[in-house]
């Protein structure tokens, strides 16, 4: 499938780029692009590739990102699965292109370079404890999230999301780099880890787990918070929706929003969704109202 491709492909951009700066260029004699560097590595790659797959995917490229649009409501639970297994692969690829390469170098050692790992305690860049770690990853993948959910809102300004995420990410970057190496993100902690020698290796469930509760309190709570009062919905059978029978949601005066059985739409009161004629799988505003009056009768707006 195209979506879980670009997963894949995202991801491998985002761990080769990312971890690659760090691992390459970071302390590069004289011209090392040092924690600066390696922050706006890390976003670029996701605001580069939000704007080359988020059409295709949505450009998740994180399994905590996932896992927390599904908690908000803006994913469908069943696809998890499919997306996590694709950006773990792309993330070990990623890692993997990035070891062969780095071992074209004199006396590279992967496991003594650290290669980008994330730790706690002695294996922090600044020390940091366990507990401080998880305040972090929690903290940070929670706001990173919260701010992904809200650049990609139906009432956000259209095309800029893919700029404000890669700025998070930086800014993410530049707060965490000193107290865990900044994970985040799991499949890029994992993949990482795998060269990073038995210390990073021990210390990894800290970054596939906290990530992950970080993730979940995000999107509950923005669909709790912003979504909800809206009136975001499901489009279940209730609502005349059936799998071969999707619906056209109508949210605003001159848009049309088509949706599918699952699938949560932000902004969509139960009274405006109505179904779609099987033979008119685009129509005007107009169109669709006459459609919807001819075949129930009324519809109701609020």
């Amino acid at each position: 499938s195209q979506k879980y491709a670009a997963e894949l492909i995202g991801t491998f951009w985002l761990t080769f780029g990312g971890c690659g700066s760090a691992v390459l260029a970071a302390a590069f004699p004289e011209v090392g692009i040092g924690l600066l560097g390696v922050s706006l590595a890390f976003g670029l790659t996701v605001l580069t590739m939000a704007y080359a797959i988020g059409h295709v995917s949505g450009c998740h490229l994180n399994p905590a990102v996932t896992v927390g649009l599904a908690a908000g409501g803006r994913f469908p639970a069943s696809q998890i699965l499919p997306y996590v297994v694709a950006q773990v692969l792309g993330a070990i690829l990623g890692a993997l292109v990035l070891y062969l390469i780095a071992s074209g170098a004199p006396g590279f050692d992967a496991a003594a370079s650290g290669f980008a790992a994330n730790g706690y305690g002695a294996h922090s860049p600044g020390g940091y404890s366990m507990g401080a770690g998880f305040l972090a990853e929690v903290v940070l993948t929670a706001l990173f999230l919260f701010i992904i959910m809200g650049a990609t809102h139906g009432r956000a300004p259209v095309g800029f999301a893919p700029i404000a995420i890669g700025l998070a990410l930086t800014l993410v970057h530049l707060i965490s780099i000193p107290v865990t190496n900044t994970s985040v993100n799991p499949a890029r902690s994992l993949a990482a880890a795998i060269y990073g020698g038995p210390d990073a290796l021990a210390q990894l469930w800290v970054f596939l787990v906290f990530p992950i509760v970080g993730g979940l309190l995000a999107g509950f709570a923005h669909r709790a918070l912003f979504d909800a009062k809206f009136g975001g919905v499901e489009l279940l059978e209730g609502y005349g929706a059936t799998e071969a029978s999707p619906v056209i949601a109508v949210n605003h005066p001159d848009r049309n929003t088509p949706g599918t059985v699952g699938q949560v739409l932000p902004g969509i009161e139960p009274d405006v969704l109505m179904r779609r004629p099987e033979r008119a799988p685009q129509m005007s505003l107009a169109s669709a109202l006459a459609n919807a009056r001819h075949q129930f009768g009324r519809v109701l707006f609020t």
